[in-house]
């Protein structure tokens, strides 16, 4: 995909108004998408995807497009420098954009998009030379090409420093062979960030180095992974004497853990705001209505529970935006906002089942019924991707709390 060749509209400075902002947010959506509340939907409460290779490759390629439209109108890159092709506005237009964006029916984003763009493309522009700027940051934000991460191993899941991958120097480039596992979306992209070992004699948080891989490089190959929810979005990763030429190296030889926290920091902020999965509150209140027991106590104290936390999530998520726009660090507040989301998703498919009994059990063809055992199954996983909830609780304790580091 390319950039489409009629101008694109000047963005208004940070001084905007707010509500001719929003306004004008909604007028452009409303040129485009149907209303979610008048659209015709099937129930679907997924939060991993039960899709083949082609089915799961076309909703990637309408995200995809998507995103390009988005960024190419000026709305898809709010908070980025016009260099980069964003509009330097603020965390607050960014947050009344995606509020206004979820009154329609868009094209979902699938894993990957939001591994490119909201985790990959921003370390780059932290941690990445002119180089790596000036090829990636563009091409994620619009996914023109797309980029998994190759982190975790077999070996070393959150223990992210005991990875054993190895990139052994090889005259003016680096030679990579191990596996990496659970790469969501490795079949579909071009690129992946990896990291691996380049010192094994230094202790095991240092000695670490980061690269831009091509997924098309010869000795790389991924192998789908089957879910029990269905699909294979996650994949192994297995490099056998890549070589890497050493422009693709992402910082200096051995900051392989500070691009890994870098990336990590971004993932618990999007895993706690921004990945849209499975169901939430206003589903159980639909779902509550077609049972006729929207009178119930137990049901209505149920759902307040579950509104309770996802406004106490969403507010986490606007302070720790407005504490980044602001150009201070966040400290645990991503790790409280995944916990916060990731019990909320249980929290949520606890009720649903409850209200749904045995009728979840089975797919008899009656609507919002066994659909709601796509968001059974695939809530576990979210207590696991980007960091269990136990690393997070030990961040929280150890980082933010000051109490002593857990036995190592």
């Amino acid at each position: 995909m390319t950039a489409p060749e009629i101008p694109i509209e000047t963005a208004p400075d940070a001084a905007e108004d707010l509500r001719a902002f929003e306004a004008a947010s909604r007028a452009w959506l409303e040129a485009r998408l149907p209303r979610r509340d008048t659209a015709e939907q099937d129930a679907n409460y997924s939060i991993f995807h039960n899709l083949g290779h082609d089915d799961e490759k076309a909703l990637i390629d309408a995200g995809r497009a998507w995103q390009a439209e988005r960024v190419d109108a000026g709305f898809g890159a709010l908070t980025w420098a016009h260099e980069w092709g964003g509009r330097g506005l603020s965390a607050s237009h960014e947050r009344i954009y995606a509020g206004v964006e979820r009154e329609y029916l868009t094209p979902e984003r699938h894993e990957n998009i939001l591994v490119t763009v909201e985790l990959v493309a921003p370390t780059l522009l932290e941690l990445g030379s002119d180089w790596h700027k000036e090829r990636f940051i563009r091409s994620f934000l619009r996914t023109d090409e797309l980029c998994c991460q190759l982190f975790s191993e077999p070996g070393a899941g959150s223990d992210l420093a005991g990875l054993s991958t190895r990139a052994v120097r090889d005259g003016e480039g680096w030679r990579v062979t191990g596996q990496k596992v659970w790469s969501s979306g490795a079949q579909f992209s071009e690129w992946g960030l990896l990291i691996a070992r380049s010192d094994p004699a230094a202790p095991k948080h240092k000695g670490m180095t980061a690269f831009m891989v091509p997924m098309d490089l010869e000795g790389v190959e991924v192998r789908p992974i089957r879910q029990m929810s269905g699909g294979s979005t996650f994949n192994e990763v297995f490099l056998t004497d890549a070589l890497l030429p050493d422009e693709y190296r992402v910082g200096e030889v051995g900051d392989g853990w500070k691009v890994a926290l870098t990336t990590l920091g971004f993932e618990r902020q999007s895993s706690a705001g921004i990945v849209d999965a499975g169901g939430n509150t206003a589903d159980l209140i639909r779902l509550a209505a077609s049972l006729g027991i929207t009178e119930s106590a137990d049901g209505r104290g149920r759902i307040a529970e579950c509104h309770i936390y996802e406004r106490a999530q969403a507010l986490m998520v606007a302070r720790y935006s407005e504490l980044e726009q602001a150009g201070a660090v966040p400290g645990v507040e991503g790790s409280i906002g995944k916990l916060v989301w990731t019990q909320n998703l249980k929290r949520v498919g606890d009720a649903a089942a409850s209200f749904l009994g045995h009728r979840i059990l089975a797919d008899t063809g009656e609507a919002d019924t066994f659909a709601w055992t796509q968001h059974l199954l695939g809530a576990p996983g979210y207590r696991i991707a980007g960091g269990s909830d136990e690393i997070q609780r030990n961040i929280i304790g150890e980082r933010g709390l000051g109490l002593p580091r857990e036995p190592r």
